[in-house]
């Protein structure tokens, strides 16, 4: 039977290819660690994401969750006693109440969408410059 393929002995498989062909001037093992370094700079991009998201969807369910009490608590207020006009300019108040707080909420959420995807690509940009020096160790001394 064959061996089922997983990333771990993928690349253990291409490691073990890399180390058959000795080429002169080339440091295998280097360019097997930058790899890695590669595939560890993704994980951690995607985990950063991942959490971003998370943080991003808990944040919409506090916003559905607090407007929806606010709501509710409107419709308690303006079916409350009290002379038409009272009832009017008080749902207004409460509505520009609610709107203004719905915005900030709207602000924060893209602050924290926003955040999430400058540590994702800090992280990225962090391992691409280390890539490149690591190219520049390779190809020998400067000059």
């Amino acid at each position: 039977m064959m061996n089922e393929t997983t990333p771990t002995n993928l690349f253990g498989d291409i490691v073990k290819l890399l180390e058959q062909y000795k080429l002169p001037g080339i440091d295998i093992a280097a360019i097997i660690e930058m790899r890695r370094k590669d595939i560890e700079a993704l994980m951690t991009a995607n985990r950063v994401a991942l959490e971003g998201a998370q943080s991003v969807g808990q944040k919409q369910v506090e916003i559905l969750r607090s407007t929806l009490d606010q709501l509710s608590s409107l419709i308690q207020q303006a079916t409350a006693s009290g002379s038409m006009t009272e009832k009017t300019t008080k749902t207004g108040e409460l509505v520009q109440q609610v709107l203004q707080r719905a915005l900030e909420n709207m602000r924060e959420l893209a602050e924290t969408a926003y955040k999430s995807q400058s540590d994702t690509y800090a992280v990225l940009t962090k391992r691409i410059q280390e890539n490149l020096d690591e190219a520049r160790a390779l190809l020998g001394p400067e000059k």
